[in-house]
């Protein structure tokens, strides 16, 4: 599904995370890059309580099955654009609520969720219209927690030519304390993801939490 809101390239970014399914869920893969952040936004989401709370970007489904496995939620939603993505989500757990929908236009009533979380996946979404829907979605103190790549220094310029950023563009940790707090959020929290050994070091990647105001 595409809108008018979506980076120009999403079409063809989705259909290769659909192939690449499988080897996204390679255990080693998981363990070290994605399960650290995982942890840090499930403390988060245990510390603020929600009840109903959306990944976005949901990829396979880990995130969002752990959140409605280990914590008292009542409602769990899943979206991704990517179709291979779902159809491996939807055969971990059907305790889940899947939906194939862009971050943009998530297809939910206003105020309807007490927490939006996304992994990894925010660089590859159309950041303003994004951000506002999540504002929309999210009731008034609702919680938003993202974790992004971080790729600022030398390689910075390399890693994100112009036709990179039709895909996708990282924002820097200071883009987006303005990008949130000019949208209607208040940023509580923003630090490096903390990995075992020398994680923290190889892996530059930084959670952002906020509230919506």
């Amino acid at each position: 599904m595409m809108t008018a809101s979506t980076r120009p390239l999403n079409r063809f970014v989705h259909r290769g995370w659909g192939r690449v399914a499988r080897v996204y869920d390679f255990p080693p893969v998981q363990r070290l890059m994605y399960r650290p952040p995982q942890d840090e936004i499930i403390a988060r989401l245990a510390v603020h309580g929600g009840r109903r709370v959306a990944d976005v970007g949901c990829g396979t489904g880990i995130l969002a099955s752990r959140i409605r496995a280990d914590l008292p939620v009542e409602t769990v939603y899943g979206f991704d654009a990517a179709a291979g993505m779902l159809r491996r989500a939807r055969a971990r757990t059907d305790r889940v609520l899947w939906r194939q929908r862009p971050a943009e236009d998530l297809g939910l009533a206003e105020g309807e969720l007490d927490a939006v979380v996304s992994t990894h996946a925010f660089p590859f979404f159309n950041h303003g219209p994004a951000v506002a829907e999540f504002h929309r979605v999210l009731r008034p103190g609702g919680l938003l927690a993202l974790v992004v790549f971080n790729p600022e220094g030398p390689l910075t310029g390399v890693l994100q030519p112009a036709l990179v950023r039709e895909a996708m563009y990282w924002p820097s940790p200071g883009e987006m304390r303005t990008m949130l707090a000019d949208s209607g959020f208040e940023v509580v929290e923003q630090r490096r993801v903390r990995r075992p050994l020398f994680g923290t070091s190889l892996v530059r990647d930084v959670v952002t939490v906020a509230e919506r105001r």
